[in-house]
C-alpha cells in the first residue's frame, strides 16, 4: 500500500476530463491536480516554452510527494514527455500514446484524422506514434486554435462553436477519415457537436479512459497502489483565479469543486531554476 497521491496537470481545465476518468477508474486513490491557468493556453506557444512549463510543474508535483505524474495535456505531452520521464524519479504517463493505440485499433480504412492545438500538430508526435504502430496509416492533422477559447467561454455549445467544428472537420471528411483523434483534453466537452458534424460512421477517439487504465496498470505493476477499501480524496491547485477554476472546473470534472489553492508562477519557476 502506497498512500502518496497521484499528480495530474494541465494548462487549465481540460485535464479535468482525464482526472474524472481517473477518479472513476481508481476511486480509492488520492489525486492532486494543478491547472496552470496563468499561462494558458499552451497550444499556440513554442514547444520549448511548453517544455519549460511542464518541467517546472513536474518538479513541483514531485516536491509535493506524488507517486506518479499524469501529463493530462496533449500539448505538454507532445513537448515534454521524454524529458519528464528522464528527469523525474516517479513514473510519468502522457495522454498521446493511449490515443494512438486506440486509433489504430479503431480505424477500418487506415485514415486517421487529428484535431489538436497548434503545438500538438507542430510536434508531429501523433504521426510518429501512429506510424510506429502501423506504417500504412494515413494521418490528416488539423490545428484548431479557436476551439479551446470557445469551450472555455460562456457559450461552449453555441453556433460559433458549431461553425468552428464544421470548418476544422471539413478536411478530415474530405480525406475520408473513419477515425478522428480528439487531441486536446478540452474537446470531449463538445463531443456531441463533433459527433453530429462527423456522423455515427466516424469513430471519435479520446484518451481519458485509456489514460486512466494505463495509470491503474502502472500503479499495480509497480506495487504502489493505495488500499482498495477506501474512498480517495482530491485536491486542486491553480496558478490562475481560484473562483474561476472552481466554477469552470466543475463543468469539466462533472463533480463539485470546493476548495482551490493558489500556486504562483514564481514558485514554479523557482523550483526549476
Amino acid at each position: 500500500m502506497d498512500q502518496r497521491p497521484v499528480g495530474v496537470f494541465d494548462s487549465g481545465m481540460g485535464g479535468l476530463t482525464v482526472l474524472h476518468e481517473c477518479l472513476v477508474t481508481m476511486p480509492h486513490e488520492d489525486f492532486v491536480y494543478l491547472g496552470d491557468a496563468a499561462r494558458l493556453p499552451y497550444g499556440p506557444r513554442p514547444l520549448d516554452e511548453i517544455r519549460r512549463y511542464a518541467r517546472e510543474i513536474g518538479a513541483y508535483l514531485e516536491g509535493l510527494g506524488v507517486k506518479l505524474v499524469v501529463v493530462a495535456c496533449n500539448s505538454a505531452t507532445s513537448a515534454a514527455l521524454p524529458e519528464l520521464q528522464t528527469e523525474l524519479r516517479v513514473p510519468v504517463v502522457g495522454v498521446i500514446t493511449p490515443e494512438a493505440h486506440a486509433a489504430v485499433q479503431a480505424t477500418r480504412n487506415r485514415r486517421v484524422g487529428l484535431l489538436a492545438t497548434q503545438a500538438t500538430v507542430a510536434s508531429g508526435r501523433y504521426e510518429e506514434l501512429l506510424h510506429a504502430l502501423d506504417a500504412g496509416v494515413e494521418v490528416v492533422p488539423v490545428a484548431c486554435p479557436r476551439l479551446v477559447p470557445l469551450i472555455e467561454g460562456d457559450d461552449p455549445f453555441g453556433e460559433e462553436t458549431v461553425a468552428a467544428v464544421r470548418e476544422y472537420a471539413a478536411p478530415l471528411k474530405e480525406a475520408g477519415c473513419d477515425t478522428v483523434v480528439l487531441g486536446c483534453t478540452h474537446y470531449p466537452l463538445i463531443r456531441p457537436i463533433l459527433q453530429r458534424v462527423f456522423g455515427r460512421d466516424v469513430t471519435l477517439v479520446f484518451s481519458a479512459e485509456e489514460t486512466a487504465r494505463e495509470v491503474a496498470e502502472t500503479l499495480a505493476r509497480k506495487g504502489i497502489e493505495h488500499a482498495a477499501d477506501r474512498e480517495g480524496a482530491y485536491r486542486f491547485l491553480t496558478t490562475g483565479d481560484r473562483d474561476t477554476f472552481r466554477t469552470m472546473g466543475a463543468r469539466f470534472l462533472q463533480l463539485p469543486i470546493a476548495e482551490v489553492e493558489l500556486v504562483t508562477v514564481a514558485e514554479l519557476e523557482r523550483l526549476a531554476a
